[in-house]
């Protein structure tokens, strides 16, 4: 059995998180603009909604 391709660069685990966790902040962000609701972001240590 063939492996899938990977890149050659062997990713951490940390690596790995840091790359899902933004690409679900840009989903949330595309999700928020394409409905008109805000989204919320941790700012300053308070929650604050703001439009995208």
């Amino acid at each position: 059995m063939k492996k899938t391709s990977e890149s050659k660069l062997p990713q951490t685990f940390a690596a790995k998180v840091e790359r899902a966790l933004r690409r679900a902040g840009q989903v949330a962000r595309k999700t928020a603009r394409r409905y008109g609701t805000p989204i919320y972001l941790w700012v300053d240590g308070k929650v604050v909604a703001e439009k995208p």
